[in-house]
């Protein structure tokens, strides 16, 4: 069915009409999901989209007109109810995070393209090949806090969840005709431990390129100004990077300027200086009676823990291209970095670091066993 030809979706924004939605999605075997956040529009990113299919309907769920969306949590929590998401870790963060929902028995059809070998995995591209659907793309990056949406829009979120289900039931028989369904079952399980668990915060200054080998001044600086640029964009309710990149902030911190040629020369905008240049030159000045940071100084692993990753690295890489996907598909990072930590010597203990995946254990158990067994030894 070509996208114009669809039925209007049901917009969902009273607790009545929640709970009458809820009310059928929580009678369906299969759901497909997908969330709208504004983290390119807004300080602090929030869901401002829920989006619901089942094989009769559309339902778009609106956060901001809702203070309480219980209803809609045993219906996530339930695992009698798949829910089908195309990349889902993003949605699992995001709702874990504003609604404390859990997610439980989900399908992620981008995962199962991975597992499949598929090199254009994105749900445009996925649309496209299996179903010869063409969605434009150019809303993606769109306020979805802004109200009312158009109607645009509105057609834009319903397609990312309409297709969901056809595209799930056409990637599950390819994945149990190559044997690797027990593979994305796992994945599946994998990924819903995983919800919305979010890494904990670094301190914004972190994460600029090349910060570890900026002198101790430079480092005051960078944290300084990293500091100022935080608070300056939650006055202005932007995100922090719409106030000034990590790069002119690199080279600002990294050239210590005393004058506003001297930013000018950073390559500043003339906006850029007119707005906060005098910030940018005080920042620099207190910086100068800042005390030195402490270095966060990160304990080298021993060489023998190296090699095991080294190893097993490779390994991975090359059963990885035998099977036509990309190496985490094989081993999950995780489960390789556990694995090389932990050096288990059978089967029983290399179970422990391959949580709930009997087909990676029973397929790669004892290769992984050998790899580890012929680890070059340790060297000074």
């Amino acid at each position: 069915m070509a996208p114009e030809k669809l039925q209007p979706p049901i917009w969902v924004a009273t607790p009545i009409s929640l709970q009458q939605a809820a009310e059928v999605l929580a009678r369906q075997q299969r759901l497909a999901v997908d969330t709208e956040s504004n983290s390119l529009h807004a300080y602090r990113e929030q869901v401002c989209l829920i989006q619901f299919s089942t094989a009769q309907a559309d339902f778009l769920v609106d956060p901001l007109a809702l203070d309480d969306l219980s209803p809609l949590t045993p219906i996530f929590a339930n695992p009698r109810i798949e829910k089908v998401f195309h990349a889902v870790e993003y949605d699992l963060i995001c709702l874990k995070r504003d609604f404390n929902i859990t997610v439980t028995n989900l399908f992620d059809t981008m995962q199962a393209a991975r597992i499949l070998g598929y090199k254009q995995v994105g749900l445009d591209g996925m649309l496209a090949l299996k179903l010869g659907v063409k969605v434009d793309k150019r809303y993606q990056k769109a306020d979805w806090a802004r109200r009312p949406l158009t109607s645009d829009l509105l057609n834009y979120a319903r397609l990312d969840t309409h297709f969901l289900l056809q595209l799930r039931d056409i990637l599950q028989p390819e994945l149990e005709a190559r044997g690797r369904w027990a593979l994305a079952s796992e994945e599946f399980i994998r990924l819903s431990h995983g919800n919305g668990y979010n890494k904990t915060e670094i301190p914004a200054w972190q994460h600029i390129c090349g910060a570890q080998n900026y002198n101790d001044r430079q480092l005051v600086i960078l944290q300084e100004l990293c500091a100022w640029r935080d608070s300056q964009a939650q006055h202005m309710n932007r995100p922090p990077f719409k106030v000034i990149d990590d790069k002119r902030l690199a080279a600002i911190a990294q050239a210590v300027p005393k004058t506003q040629d001297d930013l000018r020369a950073l390559g500043l905008t003339t906006k850029q200086l007119e707005m906060y240049g005098h910030d940018f030159l005080e920042v620099v000045a207190k910086s100068q009676h800042a005390n030195p940071l402490r270095r966060l100084r990160t304990p080298r692993p021993n060489q023998a823990y190296l090699n095991r990753l080294e190893v097993l690295s490779e390994w991975r890489k090359l059963t990885a291209a035998k099977m036509g996907v990309e190496s985490d598909i094989v081993l999950p990072k995780s489960f390789m970095h556990a694995i090389a930590e932990g050096n288990p010597h059978n089967l029983k203990d290399l179970a422990a670091f391959l949580p709930d995946s009997p087909w990676r254990l029973g397929t790669y158990g004892t290769e992984l066993l050998k790899v580890l067994a012929v680890t070059p030894p340790k060297t000074r």
